[in-house]
């Protein structure tokens, strides 16, 4: 019996197929549980997460195409979303980065904390590369937990402009981070 894709076993969730369910989380939990990790810096968070975004798969809550690209890219906005959703109940408002990361040291060993110093300082090293505008969008974005609306409403910019600019970033952030981990540098502010 060959394995299932993603979407067909997508397909088999959304027609309340239970094993189907399970065998996406048994694909997916731990890369999911990661990024969660990662993002709300606290163990039971990030279960509490993992298990929402396995509800609403289940519950339909929001509509996979194939046309959207990935599976997992998709399973993984909705995890973020849903990190964010978590974040800002815990909170009350919007979180920086950095007040997360206070958070973590309780929780990871000296290693970890160390490691994800060093990814933090890289991303935020290949950020100042980017535009200035660009910067700003994906500051708002993924570390202040704005919608693109929002954005495109405080910036006074077009909601297609944020989108441009966070795409375009995150490609150049890709691009430079790559370039640094092959031992390259930055490079000079051209993005």
């Amino acid at each position: 019996m060959s394995k299932l894709t993603d979407f067909e076993l997508y397909t088999k969730v959304q027609n309340g197929d239970k094993s189907a369910l399970e065998q996406i989380y048994d694909r997916y939990e731990k890369l999911l549980f990661s990024f969660a990790f990662r993002m709300t810096q606290n163990k039971d968070t990030a279960e509490d997460v993992i298990q929402e975004v396995f509800i609403k798969l289940w519950r339909k809550k929001g509509v996979y195409s194939e046309e959207k690209g990935k599976f997992s890219s998709w399973l993984l906005t909705v995890t973020r979303n849903t990190c964010l959703d978590f974040i800002r109940k815990a909170k009350g408002n919007e979180v920086e980065l950095e007040d997360r990361d206070s958070l973590v040291k309780d929780e990871m060993s000296v290693e970890d904390q160390i490691t994800w110093k060093e990814e933090r300082q890289k991303l935020k090293s290949a950020m100042h590369l980017l535009a200035d505008e660009q910067q700003k969008v994906v500051d708002l974005f993924y570390f202040k937990g704005m919608s693109q609306q929002k954005i495109a409403e405080e910036c006074g910019i077009p909601l297609g402009t944020v989108k441009g600019r966070i795409r375009l970033a995150l490609k150049h952030l890709k691009e430079k981070y790559k370039a640094a981990e092959r031992g390259g540098t930055y490079g000079p502010k051209n993005v």
